[in-house]
């Protein structure tokens, strides 16, 4: 009989069917760093969200031998000392359908300038304004016919590249940074920044990707341009964000996701209170539809061990 052991079961809000091979579920709502060896004890399969498990807890975990992780970034996994260890980890796929929605929830936001008419609004500004309009300036520029820049272009990115399209927008697929050779359909790393008047990150965090976007980079960017994170913090240099948004570098920045999460006091994007970033709690991938099609895979992935034949496996 298995032994399953789910860290951060709150992460899941939605119902789980039970895996069908014998077995004990135990979850906890959350798990601190200092509590994963214990509540790990004697456990064959564990279950984790965000909840990092290292080298260091791994060796303790001797009976461990399967790590099904409830998302699809699995940074907080050691992978290596998995391998060393024979621990077969798996991840979820394709299942968020709320992250693209987000991205131009994000877009719009910074381009209709949503937040600082709100503001005015509650002021009283229109109730005074000599014409029937209260506009801003300077005018917004529409998404008909600018050019949208994709880095990472799994499910997430084509889907956004479909909703692009629909608006009228160019699509451009970034080639990875630095790459010698450019795939057909994927435009340079350099010249995508250059001729993006939005950039979109979607790909996931790796040793290649951390500190993708600097300030080196912000700079080939349009200073109309917008940059929009829905991946992982560590791929955008936050403090050299800050720094291009305070002094016009481009035009204004949508993020739902820090280098730190929760984030510290000292974070440079959370010090900013201006009208050109919309910071999100890393909650793109929010909805019912999307975590009930993470659950059921998740229980599928269990199922697909269980029976010995995993999926979905990234070790």
């Amino acid at each position: 009989m298995e032994r399953i052991v789910f860290l951060d079961r709150s992460a899941i809000r939605v119902e789980l069917r039970k895996p069908r091979f014998p077995h004990e579920w135990v979850e906890y709502s959350t798990t601190s760093k200092d509590k994963v060896v214990e509540r790990l004890q004697g456990a064959t399969i564990a279950v984790t969200n965000r909840v990092s498990l290292g080298e260091e807890e791994l060796m303790l975990l001797t009976k461990l031998k399967y790590i099904a992780v409830a998302a699809t970034g699995v940074d907080c996994v050691d992978l290596g000392a998995c391998r060393d260890r024979g621990i077969v980890v798996s991840n979820v796929r394709n299942w968020s359908v709320s992250v693209p929605e987000h991205v131009f929830a994000l877009i719009l936001a910074l381009r209709r300038n949503l937040f600082a008419y709100r503001e005015m609004i509650q002021q009283g500004a229109w109730e005074t304004s000599e014409s029937f309009s209260l506009l801003l300036e300077p005018l917004p520029m529409a998404l008909w016919g600018t050019t949208i820049g994709i880095v990472g272009y799994g499910v997430l990115g084509r889907r956004v590249a479909e909703i692009a399209e629909a608006f009228g927008m160019k699509v451009v697929v970034s080639e990875r940074k630095g790459a010698g050779i450019i795939r057909e359909g994927r435009t340079a790393f350099n010249k995508t920044l250059e001729s993006s008047d939005v950039l979109v990150i979607l790909c996931p965090l790796t040793e290649e990707t951390r500190g993708l976007v600097g300030l080196e980079e912000l700079k080939k960017m349009p200073r109309h341009s917008l940059l929009i994170n829905c991946s992982r913090g560590g791929i955008v240099c936050e403090t050299d964000l800050a720094n291009a948004l305070t002094e016009g570098i481009i035009a204004g920045a949508g993020v739902d996701v820090l280098n730190i999460e929760p984030p510290q006091g000292d974070n440079a994007l959370l010090k900013l209170h201006q009208e050109n970033l919309v910071i999100t709690p890393h909650v793109a991938w929010a909805s019912k539809q999307s975590l009930q099609i993470l659950g059921d895979q998740l229980i599928d992935n269990l199922e697909a061990f269980a029976a010995g034949n995993p999926k979905n496996t990234v070790v």
